[in-house]
């Protein structure tokens, strides 16, 4: 009973000194990289941080796909433009600075967190709308319900309704048991204990956006997998729309061959990666026949994150939109 008394009490001793090292991670998280912009109260006890910068109309408004570095994401990108027209990234909710959500995971609830974040912070349209992967058919999203705001779109590597179903015969896309248990303990300090031993999030990060990331990894990555658990529901719910009119609209398709890491995670052969990489640039054709006025740019040199290994093309690529709004007369300055 002694030995069975002091395992259990030795057990809830590491437990809590497990939960107060998670603690003090979040504050000094906290201290250490405060929130680039400001703190947006969208209701409910939640915010959502956003960062806007420059001037200008239409307001660029930047959308990050499946990751953990919210509005970082586009630290690349986001000052060349501001410098040209009034630029927001942001970070979804429970990524980064902005508070969790308790309603379920769609793209229509977080098409609405962020249009209650650019109303509530005085941000007004038109918009021209960058979503990069996954946040591409989040960008497609807030059109559909807030279309009259959105002036043009680009469409960086984006994720499309159907990838699922074209891609099955080539990779099934799984999480590990030992990801999931270790997201799972977040909480626990045993995920932060990890963070150090992560791969890098994303290339060419700074030194201190990486630091700040990995400073907020263990709660990111718990919205990360839930987004990752439903992804399949918000892709069919995205691809329930796709007529974005006459809106200028740019696709942006990676098309650098794959490194090895790249094939190992995807568990695919080189052969098979040409086929499956041919199968991405014709539904990004597809979609960019959802505009009357849409332009295909194929990078060779660029892996799916484009913003940060051609930045410079994504650049080009939102401000040929701004301008093709504002020569059509929807926004002059401001």
């Amino acid at each position: 009973m002694r030995i069975v008394l002091w395992s259990s009490a030795i057990v809830a001793l590491a437990v809590l000194a497990g939960v107060l090292y998670e603690q003090f991670g979040r504050y000094r998280a906290a201290r250490d990289f405060p929130a680039p912009g400001k703190m947006v109260d969208i209701g409910g006890g939640r915010r959502i941080q956003l960062d806007c910068r420059g001037s200008g109309s239409p307001t660029v408004v930047f959308e990050s796909g499946l990751g953990i570095d919210g509005s970082l994401g586009w630290a690349a990108v986001q000052p060349a433009v501001a410098q040209r027209t009034r630029a927001c990234s942001y970070s979804r909710a429970g990524l980064m600075w902005s508070d969790a959500s308790d309603a379920p995971r769609s793209a229509k609830q977080v098409a609405q967190d962020l249009h209650e974040a650019l109303v509530r912070a005085g941000e007004r349209g038109p918009f021209v709308l960058v979503g990069q992967s996954l946040g591409g058919l989040y960008a497609t999203t807030f059109t559909r319900y807030f279309g009259p705001e959105v002036a043009g779109l680009v469409l960086v590597d984006p994720s499309h309704p159907d990838q699922v179903a074209r891609v099955a015969a080539f990779m099934t896309e799984t999480r590990s048991l030992r990801s999931r248990i270790a997201v799972w303990l977040a909480w626990s300090g045993l995920l932060r204990a990890a963070v150090p031993s992560l791969p890098p999030q994303a290339p060419n990060q700074t030194a201190h956006d990486a630091q700040a990331v990995r400073a907020f990894a263990p709660k990111s990555m718990v919205t990360q997998m839930a987004e990752g658990d439903a992804t399949d529901a918000a892709l069919a719910e995205a691809g329930a729309f796709r007529d974005l009119g006459s809106r200028p609209l740019v696709v942006l398709t990676a098309m650098a061959p794959y490194t090895g890491a790249e094939l190992r995670g995807m568990q695919i052969t080189p052969q098979q990666g040409v086929q499956v990489q041919d199968i991405w640039e014709k539904m990004h054709e597809e979609m960019a026949a959802w505009s009357s006025r849409s332009s295909h740019r194929l990078l060779p040199k660029a892996g799916h994150d484009i913003q940060f290994d051609d930045p410079q093309a994504v650049i080009d690529a939102v401000l040929s939109v701004v301008d093709a709004v504002r020569a059509d007369g929807g926004a002059g300055p401001r």
